[in-house]
């Protein structure tokens, strides 16, 4: 072999070694990652409840409009099993998960609409479960492919926290037809998302901003719960 051949086949080697070698950012990206995953699953051991505030932006990108909507909600893990619910207004709205089935009241109308969260269903709202509030780190890994981008600090109402920002690709492809990705800022020492933004196909996006996050505590279930003014539709 020529000199000139020699040194092709080796710029083509290294070229080759380079694609498949990750590079020390991304060695670097990857203990992160792990890392924060690991500190997800320790912290979801101890984790039983959360109460938070809640602002909720809408953004309808074709027309350039966005609707905002404030509340609080909470989750509740016991063993495999978890139940959270969400109280918002000023037009009171209430949702619920549990045993289940996930229902929404609306009391401008009296109404309720209900879905059976069993079958495809469970395992799409499993999914979402898995995004911060006590889900662990192997589950978010299991439901969804990961890039980690990074710390930011966030408020959490009278305190900051510093966040690691991760953004999820589901590997479940209804889930895909419905958000793009979704990003997370989560305090992994918690188990807890401070905010969650969801992109969907045609541009629209909604974002969810958790502040005064109650960890572990007593939570009254009166606000949470429906109650229909005689009969509801």
């Amino acid at each position: 072999m020529s000199r000139r051949n020699a040194l092709w086949s080796l710029a083509a080697a290294l070229t080759v070694a380079a694609a498949l070698t990750p590079s020390a950012p991304a060695q670097a990206n990857n203990a992160k990652l792990q890392q924060i995953l690991s500190q997800m699953d320790t912290a979801s051991k101890s984790f039983k409840s959360a109460q938070a505030d809640i602002k909720r932006v809408h953004l309808e990108k074709i027309v350039n409009d966005t609707s905002t909507e404030s509340g609080t909600v909470y989750f509740l893990r016991s063993g495999n099993t978890t139940q959270f619910g969400g109280r918002f207004g000023p037009d009171l709205k209430i949702v619920e998960y549990k045993n289940g089935t996930v229902r929404l009241y609306t009391a401008a109308n009296n109404h309720i609409d209900q879905v059976s969260a069993t079958g495809a269903n469970q395992g799409r709202v499993e999914t979402f479960l898995t995004l911060g509030f006590g889900g662990s780190g192997a589950d978010l890994a299991k439901a969804w492919d990961i890039t980690y981008q990074g710390s930011e600090t966030i408020s959490d109402g009278a305190k900051t926290v510093q966040t690691e920002k991760l953004d999820l690709v589901s590997k479940d492809p209804s889930v895909r037809n419905n958000y793009t990705h979704i990003t997370i800022w989560v305090d992994p020492a918690r188990d807890v998302s401070l905010k969650q933004e969801f992109f969907a196909p045609g541009g629209n996006t909604d974002t969810a901003t958790y502040s005064n996050i109650h960890l572990n505590q007593p939570i009254d279930m009166k606000p949470y719960t429906i109650n229909c003014k005689g009969k509801c539709s």
